[in-house]
């Protein structure tokens, strides 16, 4: 299986609310300024005080060109929230195919070695976090994003390293999600290289969780003949 297939979700672009998809490569260029000024101010001031005005001025653009392309600013930040899923997507499937993980857990913890590094290295990553208070989704996908993820690990994780697929797979594995998520978020709330303690204890607690009922990454191993050791 290629690491990157999972991952690749047809049919998503700059978010759900985009009014003008980009055609032109000035116009992509142009949408993904907007996005990095948007980054940029989330890390300075947070969700709530991000004007379209703050956004067109850190961009070097008119708001008439953020007006093209979204309706207010809460649509700029689930555009943003959106490039951010793809951006954690495509990280965890270069983690995966830089480490070549040899056991489940090795590959679970590429997840979480994936959000570390763009907690740590993307602007605006905390976006994921971004709760619309003034709105709901139109099709309540900034819900599912766990469940999604959580289905897609769920297939490596069944074919490469034997694990039973199906929806207890899935649930189990959307459970490890939430935990990860809530801990390392935590981990960089007011720490921007994040708190080792939080970090350590999110592997941890996702870790023993999922050894409970699919056993050491070692005792699978044993069990499909191969005898690789346990990394974790």
């Amino acid at each position: 299986m290629s690491f990157d297939d999972p991952f690749v979700r047809d049919g998503e672009s700059g978010g759900p609310q985009i009014r003008t998809e980009p055609v032109q490569q000035r116009s992509a260029d142009r949408l993904s300024a907007l996005l990095d000024a948007a980054a940029s101010a989330v890390d300075e001031v947070g969700f709530d005080r991000i004007t379209t005005a703050m956004i067109a001025e850190r961009a070097g653009a008119s708001i008439g060109t953020v007006y093209r392309y979204y309706p207010d600013r809460v649509a700029v930040l689930q555009g943003l929230r959106e490039r951010a899923v793809q951006r954690f997507r495509a990280k965890v499937a270069e983690e995966l195919s830089d480490r070549k993980p040899t056991n489940w857990w090795d590959a679970v913890d590429c997840s979480v070695s994936a959000f570390i590094t763009l907690y740590r290295t993307e602007p605006g990553f905390r976006i994921l976090h971004f709760v619309d208070r003034e709105r709901a989704p139109i099709d309540g996908s900034a819900d599912i994003e766990s469940g999604y993820f959580a289905a897609r690990m769920a297939d490596i994780l069944a074919e490469e390293f034997g694990l039973p697929h199906g929806p207890e797979l899935n649930f189990r594995l959307e459970i490890a999600v939430e935990m990860a998520d809530a801990l390392l978020s935590r981990a960089f709330y007011s720490d921007p290289q994040g708190d080792q303690r939080f970090i350590d204890e999110a592997r941890s607690v996702v870790h023993n969780y999922l050894v409970g009922y699919y056993g050491t990454p070692a005792d699978v191993d044993e069990a499909s003949g191969d005898g690789t050791a346990d990394s974790a």
